[in-house]
């Protein structure tokens, strides 16, 4: 329940940061922008410190940064979608509860049905209109993730063992040498693309820290959940600065909320990497420094 809470008041008080800078302007379609987590590179910030990090915060900042990776996607699905082709959507629901039909009743533990399936899933969903990178997820709800032998015979370990090496060393490469070329543009103080990129700087380096901090706050106080025994809410803290490390989702979105404006995507994506890195230095030095024993 820790990181659910959390992850909620990550998401919303970025959205509402951005919001506040560029509401009723044509900017504000980004506010979905500082949102997201980038699991890779806030779990890599992490490793940097070693032993030195209690298991419960590696978790915490996993599930975490999974929870509102999650979220923005479902966003990206209810509000980034310019046309819904109804007829296709059904075809791709009936398609996923297929799946969990053999997931669920049949026990299929082979990999085929489900990557026939999830393909199938793929088209449906782009032809609705709705942004595919839903049926990412669907798929993965759909593949069993564990079976009655062992974890390590099910469908979901072994294509994660297929794909680990071929996204971590070709496609996440690609990703962010295809998406990180920025253009300074002549006319880059336009109040319009100041106001996105404050909106996006305060959303992650600011809005994300306080969301994390102040709803795991509430949420403890109100007997919600309980902080495990070896987490104080200084650890909770930097994972929350930790948080604010967009990067490849965000960009994603912004691509998806200025599609037809490479003006404010190039803005969008230089105030997405400094807020990263200010995030990414500045969660590590709390938690080397101020939050985790010695």
């Amino acid at each position: 329940m820790l990181p659910i809470v959390a992850a909620i008041g990550g998401v919303c008080v970025p959205a509402l940061l951005h919001f506040a800078f560029n509401g009723a302007s044509p900017t504000q379609g980004g506010a979905a922008i500082p949102m997201a987590t980038d699991i890779a590179f806030a779990l890599a910030a992490l490793a940097l410190l070693g032993k030195r990090v209690p298991l419960s915060l590696k978790v915490f900042l996993t599930a975490l940064a999974v929870i509102d990776d999650l979220v923005a996607i479902v966003v990206i699905a209810l509000f980034y979608t310019q046309k819904l082709s109804l007829g296709y959507l059904v075809a791709a629901l009936a398609t996923f509860a297929a799946m969990a039909v053999l997931k669920m009743r049949y026990r299929v533990m082979a990999l085929a049905p489900y990557l026939a399936g999830g393909s199938a899933l793929w088209f449906f969903m782009l032809r609705s209109g709705v942004h595919a990178t839903i049926a990412g997820v669907l798929l993965a709800f759909a593949i069993p993730f564990t079976s009655t032998v062992d974890d390590a015979a099910s469908p979901s370990h072994r294509l994660e063992g297929y794909l680990h090496k071929p996204v971590a060393f070709v496609v996440l490469p690609i990703f962010a040498l295809a998406n990180t070329a920025i253009f300074i543009q002549p006319d880059w103080y336009q109040p319009a693309l100041i106001a996105n990129a404050a909106g996006i700087v305060l959303g992650l380096f600011v809005g994300k820290p306080i969301g994390i901090v102040l709803a795991s706050y509430l949420a403890v106080r109100m007997g919600l959940c309980r902080l495990p025994p070896d987490l104080a809410l200084r650890g909770v803290a930097g994972a929350g600065m930790l948080g604010g490390i967009g990067f490849s989702m965000s960009i994603f979105i912004a691509t998806l909320a200025f599609q037809d404006n490479i003006v404010l995507i190039d803005a969008s994506i230089g105030a997405i990497l400094i807020a990263s890195l200010a995030s990414g230095v500045l969660g590590y030095c709390l938690l080397r420094w101020l939050a985790l024993p010695r």
